[in-house]
């Protein structure tokens, strides 16, 4: 068996930036916050709660600050509201959003206070989305095309004149982004689009599409709850899928691929020997240890560590 790795995989810039300034405020002071969870990584949260830092749940009231406390803006952002209230309450506000999150925050607030009706394209439930959505006031969320196409017929009905744009939570996938923007076209041909995808979504994307042509089975290293991780999932699974003239046009299931928040999830069949090569991809959120544990688990089960593709 080889063990071979995706060509870029686990931490993108903005989220071992987010961890850098989370352990540099737990070792600077004693009380030390985050603003819901800083990422989405069960082994990095657990880290940070070893090291005195706690979550603060949005949806729950947060204490006044003691004196010198600090809350850290999680990588995926805020609204502007929580912002202020945390301030309100007394904490110093260390910001660790992403910069590209920001940037997407800013972008959305300049569209909606010049009369823009903004789509965001992304997870309706997702910390991001929330975030941005407190910057754009009335900015309609989309999951799917479909969804977009009922949202944008929702909005022509109401106003068919609207000025539209539409912009990205950072980790969707290009595939998605454009098949929602389609959609939104098909009712307002003249939407601006503006392409917020992370460049670390499409890199990890894209290498893991390449490390799927070498191997017969795929493991992804990540949490379970970040959206880049999941949609890593998908890219592999629709990489690894069989469709033709032999299956009457109907994909079917192709090689294996499974997602993993550490070594001990490994499936027995990936260590056993029944696949002669095996890649390892991880989401964006995903700390380098619990990588080199997942391909250590591998080569001790007598895999061989090939280079990367």
């Amino acid at each position: 068996m080889n063990v071979i790795r995706a060509s870029v995989l686990g931490y993108c810039a903005g989220v071992r930036r987010a961890v850098d300034i989370a352990l540099r405020e737990a070792a600077a002071r004693q009380k030390v916050y985050t603003a819901g969870p800083l990422i989405h990584n069960p082994a990095v949260l657990e880290t940070l709660k070893v090291r005195g830092v706690e979550i603060l749940e949005e949806d729950v009231d947060a204490p006044c600050a003691a004196r010198g406390a600090v809350v850290i803006i999680r990588a995926h952002g805020v609204t502007p509201q929580s912002e202020a209230r945390l301030r309100d309450r007394g904490f110093r506000i260390a910001d660790a959003s992403c910069p590209k999150v920001k940037r997407s925050q800013t972008l959305a607030q300049e569209l909606s206070e010049s009369g823009r009706r903004v789509f965001l394209a992304g997870e309706k439930r997702h910390a991001e989305i929330a975030g941005i959505q407190g910057y754009a006031p009335g900015g309609i969320v989309v999951e799917s095309a479909r969804d977009a196409l009922e949202s944008a017929r929702i909005l022509f009905a109401e106003d068919p004149a609207a000025e539209t744009a539409v912009i990205a939570q950072t980790t969707l996938s290009v595939e998605d982004y454009a098949a929602i923007c389609d959609a939104l076209q098909m009712v307002f041909p003249r939407i601006t689009i503006y392409d917020t995808i992370c460049s670390a979504t499409r890199e990890r994307q894209n290498a893991l599409r390449t490390l799927c042509e070498k191997a017969d089975a795929i493991i992804i290293a990540g949490g379970r709850n970040s959206a880049n991780t999941r949609r890593l999932v998908a890219v592999a699974r629709a990489a690894h899928t069989v469709s033709g003239e032999a299956t009457n046009g109907a994909a079917v299931a192709g090689k294996p691929v499974v997602l993993v928040e550490n070594a001990r999830e490994i499936p027995e069949a990936f260590v056993t020997g029944t696949y002669n090569t095996i890649g390892i991809s991880a989401g964006a959120s995903t700390p380098d240890e619990v990588i080199d544990e997942i391909e250590r688990a591998l080569l001790s089960s007598g895999g061989a560590l090939k280079g990367q593709p």
